[in-house]
């Protein structure tokens, strides 16, 4: 009995180090490259409002043009990407919360982050409950513009309207 045990044990660690080893790499969930991120805010409108969009080549839409306008709601997402230069691009995503579960409905690069070429060291939202009460959007990104020196706070602001205001943190 106690052989036959051991013969099972050894052949059950022998399948799974095999399996381990010929298990092809999983897709990663998250690229590398993007090295900070926070969802945070929400949005909603009828159907008819663009999607976030600050210039014409700047966004990508995945929102169907030719289905019927129903009310949309989602939250935002805010994300840096380095770059091969270790610099960083920062992006502005809105989430469409559907039936399927979540979906993209525009994307755009914030364009005063990348006109800095700004190391990105961090991007926190106003707050981390969780529930936002009021649309929009609230969020730092903590930025360098010199590898050595000390970072400074960024604001990223969207108000009810879908206005996008990005400026240096005042304190």
């Amino acid at each position: 009995m106690a052989m036959r045990r051991i013969l099972m044990t050894s052949l059950l660690l022998a399948g799974w180090s095999v399996t381990a080893e010929a298990a092809p790499a999983q897709d990663a969930l998250l690229p590398a490259s993007v090295i900070f991120a926070t969802s945070t805010g929400y949005w909603e409108d009828d159907g008819n409002a663009p999607d976030v969009e600050r210039a014409p080549t700047g966004a990508e839409s995945v929102a169907n043009p030719e289905t019927e306008a129903a009310q949309r709601r989602g939250y935002y997402k805010l994300f840096a990407v380095r770059q091969p230069d270790r610099t960083s691009k920062v992006y502005l995503q809105q989430i469409a919360q559907t039936e399927t579960g979540p979906a993209i409905a525009s994307t755009i690069e914030l364009q005063e982050f990348s006109d800095l070429k700004p190391y990105v060291t961090d991007i926190r939202p106003e707050n981390s409950n969780g529930i936002i009460k009021e649309p929009g959007l609230f969020a730092t990104v903590y930025l360098k513009t010199d590898p050595a020196a000390e970072p400074d706070g960024w604001t990223v602001l969207i108000d009810e309207f879908g206005d996008i205001t990005v400026e240096k943190a005042t304190n």
